[in-house]
């Protein structure tokens, strides 16, 4: 028998190996794929592997603006101020995907000072505005608590609908199309500025003055194929996807429209992305627009 050892893992080597030795007629099962192998090898890593954008802390008195929160679903730096975050920071790997279902369960989040205003469940009710996932419900199918956590409100934004269900929607699928095909992804999002246009018209805020309505959107994907070591596997050649997209309505539902560089993401917010990455190889992968495929 003739073996065919291009890109064989160990695990497919061993298999390939089996096959040759094997008795004739005995049916040997066909080595992985590699999306097989990814799902057998990804893990759980740290949501915030590749930095803290804004220096956030936990200290509800003097960063109540910058505050950070950290769940094993995704960490955070939460405005208390502005009802949202300024950023959420997630790992996305076949080992955080599974079969529960979207629980919908919208609800204040408990975790944050006690005297601060939780932002509920109804409180975009009748604004035009959709409850935005910053880390998406679907990117969290491990278990009922994984998905739950995102249905915290504290996880949210105010996002005009088009930009929310279609626009966005399109490139968090198109991530997970990238998990499936033996990646891993780390991902940061977030919002900023004020003044959004949703199905009512244009609103700065929402909620009688507690929730700010931001007038941009913004996500940044680190792309590497599963292993170990993540951060120092980021080389000058790393895929990196960075979109800014304006919170309104008659926004394109082509998320590629919306490429930039994570330089410039970095210039509108003031925060250092990637900050865990070699200074070097920053250089080189935050001052590129993606010109790869977008499904």
């Amino acid at each position: 028998m003739k073996l065919n050892y291009f890109r064989l893992g160990s695990s497919a080597l061993l298999v390939a190996l089996a096959a040759a030795c094997s008795p004739l007629g005995q049916q040997i099962a066909p080595a992985p794929t590699s999306s097989t192998y990814a799902d057998a090898t990804a893990t759980r890593d740290d949501n915030m592997a590749l930095g803290n954008p804004s220096g956030a802390v936990t200290d509800a008195t003097n960063y109540p603006n910058n505050y950070l929160l950290a769940k094993s679903q995704y960490t955070m730096s939460y405005s208390r101020d502005q009802g949202k975050p300024n950023w959420v920071s997630w790992h996305l790997s076949a080992a955080w995907l599974g079969s529960t279902a979207r629980q919908d369960n919208f609800a204040a989040d408990a975790s944050l000072p006690s005297s601060w205003y939780h932002v509920g469940a109804t409180s975009y009710s009748g604004s035009g505005f959709d409850r935005g996932h910053n880390c998406p419900s679907a990117d969290r199918t491990g278990s009922v608590a994984d998905n739950s956590a995102t249905f915290l409100m504290s996880n949210m934004m105010p996002q005009a609908p088009t930009n929310n269900q279609q626009t966005w929607a399109n490139l968090e699928n198109y991530c997970r199309t990238l998990v499936n095909a033996g990646n891993e992804l780390y991902i940061i999002a977030g919002s900023y500025g004020k003044g959004g246009t949703g199905t009512n018209g244009t609103y700065s805020t929402i909620d009688s003055g507690r929730i700010t309505v931001p007038s941009n959107c913004w996500k940044v994907v680190v792309v590497l194929p599963v292993g170990t070591s993540d951060v120092s596997r980021i080389t000058s050649s790393t895929r990196v996807i960075a979109i800014n997209t304006p919170n309104t309505n008659s926004i394109s539902t082509s998320w590629g429209s919306y490429r930039t560089t994570v330089d410039a993401i970095e210039s509108a917010t003031g925060y250092n992305l990637l900050s865990a990455v070699s200074s070097t190889i920053q250089s080189s992968i935050e001052s590129k627009v993606d010109t790869g495929p977008t499904n």
